[in-house]
């Protein structure tokens, strides 16, 4: 049997950051996912709203990094929960647990995010190209050693 779900859409509010009592941290927020069909009537696109539970440093991530408006992709299983409400009628709650969320947009305008977090980089990393010339000798290739064969043969 399978239990996998794939979804994109936008988060409806902030996500909620909690602890339980032994200090497990879970992030609770609700994403609006469009459907594929359109009004003819009114020509406006429906949507769903998914109730989403994340744990431990998935829910610490989207916690952080995630907001109210941002676009948000997430893998995770559909859980249902039996449980009374105020009048005592009997309801039926269905979330995905998240196992992976991924960001879906581009870093929003001026690097906002939550209170707290880190910014994203403004520029990505630098990185060297290696200086390009006619010889190598031993000393550019870090700590390899040069292997010494007489016969041509090599040692493995």
């Amino acid at each position: 049997m399978l239990n996998r779900i794939i979804l994109m859409g936008r988060l409806v509010a902030d996500p909620e950051l909690r602890q339980t009592q032994s200090g497990v941290s879970v992030a609770s927020f609700r994403i609006a996912v469009d459907r594929n069909y359109q009004s003819k009537d009114t020509g406006e696109r429906q949507a769903d709203f998914i109730s989403c539970v994340a744990w431990r440093q998935t829910g610490e991530f989207i916690s952080r990094y995630f907001q109210k408006g941002r676009m948000i992709a997430l893998e995770g299983s559909l859980q249902t929960r039996n449980y009374e409400d105020k009048t005592g009628a009997k309801r039926t709650a269905y979330e995905v647990i998240v196992d992976q969320a991924y960001f879906a947009d581009s870093k929003p305008a001026g690097g906002q995010t939550s209170a707290g977090a880190t910014p994203f980089p403004t520029q990505p990393p630098q990185f060297e190209e290696p200086q390009r010339g006619n010889s190598l000798s031993v000393g550019d290739f870090g700590s390899f050693e040069e292997i010494d064969t007489d016969d041509g043969d090599l040692p493995f």
